[in-house]
């Protein structure tokens, strides 16, 4: 457990030049990491989450998305064009109906680990 009378900072201005030239060696390029955090604004909104949770299941059309989360299409339909925005989902169409699902293990892992690690 923390101590509450340690400071939250550096005592002495003193940069550990190895340590920080191997991270920077490490970290990947600031353009990728825009992209990550566009991916978690899509993650922060609670129904494309839960749009996601159901997909995790089963690929479902827009109707039995909307009646799974008691919303109209409509607002089903604007979350899914965010979330294929971000390449979370993607859509094949059957017939006159388009049916939704994860776009690749990544984003159903993304899901998986996130409910473990809140629970």
């Amino acid at each position: 457990m923390e101590n509450e009378a340690m400071p939250k900072t550096c005592l002495r201005t003193f940069v550990h030049e190895e340590t920080v030239a191997r991270v920077r060696q490490k970290m990947t390029e600031s353009g990728r990491l825009l992209e990550l955090a566009e991916l978690f604004k899509a993650l922060s909104d609670h129904t494309r989450v839960r749009i996601l949770h159901a997909l995790s299941f089963d690929e479902l059309c827009v109707c039995d998305l909307a009646a799974l989360l008691e919303m109209s299409p409509s607002a089903v339909s604007h979350q899914l064009r965010i979330l294929r925005g971000a390449k979370m989902v993607r859509y094949r169409k059957a017939g006159k109906n388009i049916f939704y699902r994860l776009d690749d293990t990544h984003v159903a892992n993304m899901v998986k680990a996130g409910i473990e690690h809140v629970g």
